[in-house]
């Protein structure tokens, strides 16, 4: 932990009181543990980030503040207890949404990017492996398409228990259904990418939103892939999806991510409460590979 003095705030930026963060746990990990490729690591900086990778860095990109006037707004600023920010990086929250839950909005801007990316329509047949945060924000957008049939997939049965907590299907991966117009890729591992391969039906798209820092992943591009003219499509929250860029301002898509957290089924996501001052402690356990649970938050 260290400590800072915040400077006063600009002409053209608000100072706010932190109230709640959250762990993002794929790409915190990796930070975590030192492994951001210097070929991406100016595109991995979050917004509010101080310092460089590997350490020492201030990192994170999902806290709820209170302004000075009292406003509640998300931002896109690192774990610390308060911060100055310019006026126009900041989202209120909208009417309706807890402070508590709008943590969810960085990882629910993925999601929605994924489906833009994927183009996924009514009654399509979806299936999402990885039974993480944005994998369950995936499935749960993917579930409100109209005669869409939507599956999530994971190894640990644990999961099945969120998964009817926000009304989705669950299978285990060796009882996955097949034949699916796109697939979602969450999981983060060879595995999953192998099966979520395996799911797509002829001309599926496969949709990878994954990402593996320095790691190397072999990618089973053999076998039926080319016979069966799959499609294998990276998703990345940091541009706004083709499909909707000429329209889509990031900060459009941050607000309607807000506004499509205010189902509160979606409380299911959050398993852990941890405080401020005990998060260095904590951080190992949290981000130990395979650690229980999903969204950790903090507590200001």
């Amino acid at each position: 932990m260290r400590q800072e003095r915040l400077p006063p705030a600009g002409p053209d930026e608000v100072r706010a009181r932190t109230l709640w963060t959250a762990l993002s746990r794929g790409t915190e990990r990796l930070v975590f543990e030192g492994r951001v490729p210097q070929a991406v690591a100016e595109r991995m900086r979050a917004p509010g980030q101080g310092g460089e990778f590997s350490f020492p860095v201030k990192y994170g990109y999902c806290a709820v503040a209170e302004t000075e006037d009292g406003e509640r707004i998300f931002a896109l600023q690192p774990h610390q207890e308060a911060f100055n920010a310019p006026r126009d990086s900041l989202c209120p929250l909208p009417e309706g949404l807890p402070p508590r839950r709008a943590v969810l909005a960085a990882n629910m801007e993925t999601a929605l990017n994924a489906l833009w990316d994927a183009g996924a329509g009514p009654g399509d047949r979806i299936a999402v492996v990885g039974g993480g945060v944005v994998g369950l924000l995936v499935a749960h957008l993917c579930a409100g398409l109209p005669g869409a049939e939507v599956c999530l997939i994971d190894r640990d049965p644990a999961r099945a228990e969120t998964a009817r907590a926000l009304g989705l299907a669950f299978a285990l991966p060796e009882a996955a259904p097949r034949e699916a117009d796109i697939v979602f890729h969450a999981s983060a591992s060879a595995a999953g990418l192998d099966l979520a391969l395996s799911l797509a039906g002829e001309e599926g798209t496969i949709v990878e939103l994954s990402w593996y820092g320095t790691d190397t992943v072999a990618a089973p591009l053999g076998l039926a892939f080319h016979a069966r003219r799959l499609r294998l499509i990276a998703s990345q929250v940091g541009a706004v999806a083709a499909s909707r860029r000429p329209r889509w301002s990031h900060r459009r898509r941050l607000a309607k991510a807000l506004a499509l957290l205010r189902d509160p089924r979606l409380d299911a996501l959050v398993t852990e409460e941890v405080a401020f001052d005990a998060l260095p402690a904590a951080l190992p356990r949290l981000l130990a590979p395979g650690a229980p649970g999903l969204c950790t938050v903090i507590r200001y």
